[in-house]
């Protein structure tokens, strides 16, 4: 579970700046075109969360079970974020499916790590 904690964490510091750069660019489009969505805000919410649960992913790997069920949290709460405010910004709904997975490996990892 260490290697795929790392390599989730890794995965997530990148996702980062790619779901941060389309959220700028999907509130943009919302602000200009003014029809009062925001998916683009809600993207970059779940960018943030992943860039904070992938650090905390890659800190606490060696650690006990809290830093991965916090990570999983954070995971949880940004794919909920933008799970309900995806309107026209439409790969929001697969960055959040990813922040679930990610959650999940996360949650259950934790769940059936044994205590050192």
């Amino acid at each position: 579970m260490k290697t795929s904690r790392l390599v989730i964490g890794i995965i997530s510091i990148v996702l980062f700046l790619l779901i941060a750069f389309q959220s700028c660019a999907a509130g943009t489009a919302n602000a200009l075109e003014g029809n009062g969505e925001v998916s683009g805000s809600a993207g970059f919410l779940l960018a943030v969360c992943m860039l904070i649960a992938g650090i905390v992913g890659i800190v606490t790997r060696n650690k006990g079970k809290g830093g991965a069920i916090t990570a999983g949290c954070f995971y949880l709460v940004g794919g909920l974020l933008a799970i309900a405010n995806v309107g026209s910004f439409a790969d929001l709904k697969i960055w959040s499916i990813v922040s679930f997975i990610f959650a999940a490996v996360f949650i259950i990892g934790a769940l059936r790590q044994k205590e050192d």
